[in-house]
């Protein structure tokens, strides 16, 4: 039987957290999985309110609420449980990471299982993300580089029409599509990949981890796929606090950094 285990990072976000489980509870009639939940050193009482919800709810049978001890970020506390997945006997099959800002919607986990394992070439799948109105959200992208950040600092209409082919393309596909990188938000991955290339890269606190991921294992010969059968809703920017809408102020810091991050170690100081 197919083992999949499901993880989702909590930093100050129990109630989210707790409906994303709720909306998980309701796919365990479609395909077994256990779930980790590791706090990030919240220090808001996150972790005592999440395991009483756990017993409450008598979801001790699939959810293991653990603390991490400190807030690496996203990278950080995903390979926190993913170490504990690699003290067991067996390893699982497949890992989901998934945001605690997301609900899942119906067959959203069972469709990405079967689609990796129709495709045995595919590490890597992501859903498709939706808004709370239903409204599709970019979730499936082209590789970061001197020409994406070229638009994005300058969003000048004539240079997306010059670099078409090296950026992600504005439609959102309905068909499920090979793809360079998938959001994190909701992204399944084989464990082999894990010990193909190693987990996720903690240099990145928040943001690039998961692009930084996909381009390894590209470089390793494993395939990403853009898997719209699987929808979930993310309330964008509840967990990071981070919404694109009507935002105002620069992006913090750590985006900064994991930018700098991501283009030094992959494609050198002149890029």
């Amino acid at each position: 039987m197919l083992s999949l285990v499901i993880i989702i990072v909590n930093y100050k976000t129990a109630s989210l957290t707790t409906e994303c489980l709720r909306s998980l509870d309701k796919e365990r009639q479609l395909v077994n999985f256990k779930v980790i939940v590791v706090d990030n050193d919240s220090q808001d009482g996150s972790f005592q309110k999440l395991s009483s919800v756990v017993i409450s709810e008598d979801w001790t049978d699939w959810v293991d609420v653990q603390s991490s001890g400190f807030n690496g970020g996203f990278s950080f506390g995903n390979n926190f449980a993913i170490r504990l997945l690699g003290e067991e006997e067996h390893a699982p099959d497949f890992v989901y990471l998934l945001n605690p800002d997301t609900e899942i919607q119906s067959h959203a986990i069972k469709n990405l299982v079967s689609f990796l394992v129709e495709h045995p070439n595919v590490g890597i799948a992501g859903s498709r993300i939706e808004d709370s109105n239903g409204t599709a959200l970019h979730s499936s992208f082209k590789f970061h580089s001197w020409l994406t950040e070229l638009i994005r600092c300058f969003s000048l209409g004539i240079l997306p029409r010059l670099l078409k082919p090296w950026i992600s393309p504005d439609r959102i596909s309905e068909h499920a599509e090979k793809t360079d990188w998938v959001s994190g938000a909701g992204m399944m991955i084989r464990s082999v990949v894990f010990e193909n290339i190693g987990l996720l890269d903690e240099s990145y606190f928040m943001y690039y981890e998961e692009t930084d991921f996909c381009l390894n294992a590209k470089r390793a010969g494993w395939e990403c796929w853009y898997v719209p059968s699987s929808k979930i809703i993310h309330h964008v920017g509840q967990s990071s606090g981070i919404n694109s809408a009507g935002m105002t102020k620069r992006m913090p810091d750590y985006w900064f950094d994991s930018r700098r991050r991501y283009f030094l170690k992959n494609y050198g100081v002149m890029h």
